[in-house]
């Protein structure tokens, strides 16, 4: 090591903490303000990738401790865990810190569609017309729904599980026509506010994703979506309605409509980017503004969106469609 380098490398050590600045990245980067040698000095702080050596990443899962379940729900479980050595106050009863470092989830039995989705995969952009929709999408979405993947969704909604998980709910089964309900999303760690993440679920079955709204739905989801946020804002008071945004994917991950709430810090990832979140409220103005009668709906408008692709709607219909039209 050069003498500069070992000069360096002394500097972090002396770093006298005063306040925390900003946490952004969904707390995965810590900017904090302090002093070293009396001299004041920022310290940003970044959570490193995870190596990719088989020997680290075989290990991970035997040398997590205090490992702390938040729910489990069909096949789908997610955690909190602390990562590395066991570091214990003097009592040699409690740990030094409730710090959990690692929010886990885990997918066990999984099928390959859920390995399809989480591999490293091309990404394609595609336009999916009212015809394709009709003729091709709509009959996919139709086959994935029989084959019974929507389970733990199910679930949640008559209440048989994550029950204690819920937010606000109308009466279930009172009007399964109008009835929904909120709680937390499980990609979120239920702490770090500026990274929230709830998600609506509605009861009735046949609206399978935002294809299926019409313009007669619209007073629905403006009382739906005034519950969510007075809900939300209710149960995390220091956050305000102009601080939540709400927006559905297309396409989705399951085809049971479901809204997601985040906060507006919360940084937008593939998940919230073009091309794959709708926000609510364009969904809302766009049904207003639509020539015809109440049944007029979202299933005769063009979408543009991502694939992945792995995923059985690339592969099943629109590499199919791109070969069909260059041929």
């Amino acid at each position: 090591m050069t003498e500069s380098n070992a000069k360096a490398e002394a500097l972090v050590p002396r770093f006298k903490f005063e306040r925390l600045l900003n946490q952004d990245q969904a707390g995965r980067r810590t900017s904090l303000v302090g002093a070293i040698d009396d001299q004041p000095a920022l310290l940003i702080l970044e959570r490193a990738p995870f190596p990719s050596s088989p020997d680290y990443l075989g290990s991970v899962p035997t040398t997590l401790r205090s490992i702390t379940n938040l729910g489990a729900n069909d096949i789908y479980h997610w955690y909190l865990a602390h990562s590395g050595a066991d570091t214990t106050t003097q009592d040699h009863h409690h740990p030094s810190s409730d710090f959990a470092d690692l929010k886990i989830n885990l997918i066990w039995p999984c099928t390959e569609k859920h390995i399809k989705k989480y591999s490293k995969q091309g990404v394609r952009f595609v336009t999916e017309t009212a015809a394709i929709y009709r003729e091709h999408v709509r009959p996919f979405m139709q086959a994935q729904r029989e084959a019974g993947r929507l389970n733990w969704a199910f679930n949640i909604i008559e209440g048989t599980k994550e029950a204690e998980d819920v937010i606000y709910r109308t009466p279930y089964g009172q009007d399964p026509e109008e009835g929904f309900l909120l709680l937390p999303d499980l990609n979120w760690d239920r702490k770090t506010l500026d990274a929230l993440h709830l998600l609506g679920l509605v009861e009735r079955r046949d609206l399978w994703s935002l294809r299926d709204l019409r313009k007669k739905h619209i007073p629905w989801l403006r009382h739906m979506r005034a519950k969510f946020l007075d809900a939300a804002t209710g149960v995390y008071p220091s956050i305000e309605r102009d601080q939540l945004k709400l927006y559905v994917h297309y396409q989705p991950t399951y085809y049971h409509l479901h809204i997601h709430i985040v906060h507006v810090a919360l940084e937008a990832g593939a998940t919230q980017a073009t091309g794959k979140a709708v926000g609510l409220e364009s969904i809302m103005a766009q049904l207003e503004t639509m020539q015809g009668d109440d049944e007029v709906g979202m299933d005769a408008v063009t979408l543009c969106y991502t694939l992945g692709e792995a995923s059985d709607l690339w592969a099943d219909v629109f590499e199919p469609l791109k070969r069909s039209t260059a041929s």
